[in-house]
């Protein structure tokens, strides 16, 4: 079996195992918990998705990370991709409007995780407070609930490269939201700041 076939079938694995823990269920924690166990599992085969088959952006290119499709349903849920950042990589606060797993084949990503403190009540403006900050790495994942707030920031001189999984396709989450710190404001994160996906190994 070559490298890519490999890949192919031992994500599908994981797809359809957590695909069978969240049938007929409402995510929550617990369940995330379960998910991102299975997604280790696969991120210990680091291997099997070379640079060279996922390369990161050029510095001259003017972005900072790559995203390939691993996997997706047809309906559009279940999307596992595979995130190549190269460091410069930093983002505003925001939302995912979706559950995600993520996990971390190589480097390090710091994540600051956010409370929002107003109660959204006036359009536009929305404030944050700092909670916690987590270093992503192998062996040290990251879970989100669809309204759980963070951003990321990779420094350093080391590529950093993520398994990302979603209960939605990312293209398809047009309500997710943004937070500008300095200004108190609230943006749609999608429309602003999101890249398309680069490529698929589907």
């Amino acid at each position: 079996m070559n490298l890519r076939a490999e890949r192919q079938q031992r994500v599908q694995e994981t797809v359809a195992s957590i695909m069978a823990l969240f049938q007929g269920q409402e995510p929550n924690r617990e369940l995330l918990k379960l998910a991102s166990q299975q997604m280790q599992r696969l991120a210990q085969a680091s291997d099997l998705f070379p640079l060279s088959d996922f390369p990161p952006p050029s510095p001259a290119s003017g972005t900072t990370s790559s995203r390939y499709l691993l996997s997706e349903q047809p309906d559009r849920q279940f999307a596992l991709y595979l995130n190549t950042i190269i460091p410069g990589k930093s983002t505003q606060p925001h939302n995912h409007g979706t559950w995600a797993v993520i996990v971390a084949l190589s480097g390090q990503e710091l994540n600051r995780l956010y409370r929002r403190t107003d109660d959204g009540s006036v359009e536009g403006r929305g404030t944050l407070e700092l909670e916690r900050e987590l270093i992503v790495q192998p062996g040290q994942p990251i879970e989100f609930m669809p309204q759980d707030i963070h951003s990321i920031h990779v420094d350093g001189k080391e590529t950093v490269r993520h398994l990302h999984f979603y209960g939605r396709a990312l293209d398809t989450l047009t309500d997710r939201i943004g937070f500008d710190l300095e200004k108190g404001t609230v943006h749609n994160y999608n429309r602003n700041f999101m890249r398309p996906t680069v490529g698929s190994d589907m």
